[in-house]
């Protein structure tokens, strides 16, 4: 699916920052002698339920002012991915939500909330499943084990304005190691070297509970002693390592520690993962490469049999055709690859884009109608088929398949951004400005989305039930508005 929303937003970003330094001293009021709650790390810096708005409002944040990839193919095989791990961790307290960053650094960090961003370079430099698998559930443990809230805690003896800046530098940290270290070093040197010390500690117990859940997850335990040697060869010389490097150093210590803690678990053999290969190969045909050097990168593979998976190589070999308008060569191999795997949801979602381009939404209507009706809430073939429908003009239809995915998805916003476009073409401009509405309140653009709930009322012309309704959806997003400050 090729939509991408682009929307430039004024987004209130003192979210954060206004938010952080009242938990601080929230925090400084409690009984320094209390012990924490049992099988809760920090519950006294900050509850689970102030951990679940904070993440809310910077996964707000993330979406306007981060460059997420919004694809419900590798959204699937990511959320799938993380979820195989996250029911063999111990001590979550809340759903996991894992999403990409088109960024072809090797990074991946984590946040409050149980919220895992993944850079597209991460998987290109992952050569198994297992590898890519190592660093999510080494991310997976910084949240079970609530880093964040645990040095906010041991920051609780500093003054409130200096704590704000080293939480500030951290959560900076996560999504960019550079800038966020640069945030670090501008307050005090004391409180930075103790704040560093302490994120050292983090990963020495983030990489002990990581590789245990990687091994009791069936994956290979001895990957993450594996990727570390990698990366660790490969930018040896380097006087600019990666993002990842910068919070994560590879030390030869830590590399060993990872291959010892991996020789506790039984060797076991992984075959090749499809999905990983097939997520890999889309990562750089859409998103890494440019589309003529995708495709001769494909076709190269193809030719010299390089490759760890033949499928995958051809698959990306159509995306790239696809990019460079050879529209019937992507057709004829993603054709050949369905008449094996009639129900992969890679293929499909390729094949769907292609129909589209070729402006024959009926027939991928047609591909898709056997498929929806057995899985109907699958994101990738609910979206696929309501973005065929709106291309074929069956908006009603469309509409209909898209609130019943709200209903279980309310928070995915390419749902939001198809629904938008489907009223609008039908001419209901009321319900195209509640649902554009939506979409800024996702990016924690309040005051914009209660302008666009605005502009709705003025549409609704004299229904007062529709009146009514976004009446109260401008209260809640107030009152959402002031949730957070109140922080």
């Amino acid at each position: 699916m090729k939509r991408v929303l682009r929307l430039s937003l004024l987004v209130i970003s003192a979210v954060i920052g206004a938010s952080l330094p009242a938990i601080a001293q929230d925090a400084a009021q409690t009984n320094r002698n209390a012990l924490p709650e049992i099988g809760v790390v920090a519950s006294d810096a900050i509850s689970i339920d102030k951990e679940m708005l904070l993440g809310d409002a910077v996964m707000r944040q993330m979406r306007a002012q981060s460059p997420m990839i919004m694809d419900p193919v590798l959204d699937e095989y990511l959320q799938d991915l993380g979820n195989r791990l996250v029911v063999h961790a111990d001590n979550t307290k809340f759903p996991f939500t894992f999403f990409w960053v088109n960024n072809d650094a090797v990074n991946a960090f984590a946040f409050f909330g149980g919220h895992i961003g993944v850079h597209a370079g991460l998987i290109r430099r992952s050569k198994s499943e297992s590898e890519l698998a190592s660093v999510l559930a080494h991310e997976i443990s910084h949240v079970t084990q609530r880093h964040i809230a645990r040095s906010i805690q041991a920051q609780q003896r500093s003054s409130p304005l200096a704590l704000a800046s080293l939480i500030g530098g951290l959560l900076v940290t996560i999504a960019n190691p550079q800038a966020g270290m640069a945030a670090i070093q501008a307050s005090q040197a004391a409180q930075a070297q103790m704040q560093i010390d302490y994120t050292r500690s983090n990963e020495q117990e983030a990489d002990r509970i990581g590789i245990a859940t990687l091994a009791r997850a069936g994956f290979d335990p001895n990957a993450a002693a594996t990727f570390f040697s990698t990366l660790a060869e490969q930018y040896r010389m380097t006087s600019r390592p990666p993002a990842r490097l910068l919070t994560h150093p590879l030390t030869e210590t830590r590399i060993a520690d990872a291959r010892n803690r991996a020789g506790d678990y039984p060797t076991r053999f992984i075959p090749i993962s499809t999905s990983f290969e097939l997520a890999k190969a889309r990562i750089k045909a859409r998103y890494s490469f440019e589309p003529a050097y995708a495709e001769e990168h494909f076709k190269a593979m193809l030719s010299s049999g390089d490759y760890r998976s033949e499928v995958a190589a051809r698959y990306g070999l159509a995306l790239a055709l696809m990019r460079t308008e050879k529209l019937e060569e992507a057709k004829t191999i993603i054709e050949s690859l369905l008449e094996k795997d009639s129900d992969n949801l890679f293929y499909l979602d390729a094949a769907t884009d292609i129909l589209i381009e070729l402006e024959k939404p009926d027939a991928a209507i047609e591909m898709l109608a056997s498929h929806v009706e057995i899985n109907p809430r699958n994101k990738v073939l609910a979206l696929n088929y309501a973005n065929a429908m709106i291309y074929a003009e069956r908006y009603d239809e469309a509409i209909s398949l898209l609130k019943d995915y709200l209903l279980i998805d309310n928070d995915y916003h390419l749902a939001h951004q198809l629904i938008s476009d489907a009223y609008q073409k039908a001419n209901m401009y009321s319900q195209m400005h509640q649902s554009k509405a939506e979409v800024l309140a996702l990016y924690g653009a309040y005051t914009l989305a209660v302008d666009e709930l605005q502009f709705a009322y003025n549409f609704s012309k004299d229904s007062y039930l529709e009146k009514q309704r976004i009446r109260a959806r401008i209260e809640q997003f107030r009152a959402q508005e002031e949730r957070l400050a109140r922080l």
